[in-house]
C-alpha cells in the first residue's frame, strides 16, 4: 500500500489541494501499477513562518519581495 506524505506551505485553495491529491493518485497508479484503493495520501499545510529556505522563513522571503508600501 503506497503512502504519500507531502508537506506544502499554507495558502492554497481546497480545490487546488484536491487537484494535487487526484494527480498524485493517478500518477502513483500508473507508475506502480497498484489499485487506486490501496493508495493513501496525506497533505500537510505548514504555516509560512514555520517553513524556511536559505535560513529565512518563506514568509520573510515573500515580505522582502513585496514592493515598498504593500
Amino acid at each position: 500500500m503506497p503512502f504519500i506524505d507531502i508537506t506544502i506551505g499554507e495558502g492554497r485553495s481546497p480545490d487546488t489541494i484536491r487537484e494535487l491529491i487526484a494527480e498524485l493518485h493517478d500518477a502513483t497508479c500508473r507508475a506502480l501499477g497498484v489499485p487506486g484503493e490501496s493508495i493513501r495520501i496525506c497533505v500537510r499545510e505548514t504555516p509560512l513562518t514555520h517553513y524556511a529556505a536559505g535560513g529565512r522563513t518563506i514568509a520573510e522571503r515573500r515580505a522582502a519581495e513585496q514592493p515598498p508600501g504593500k
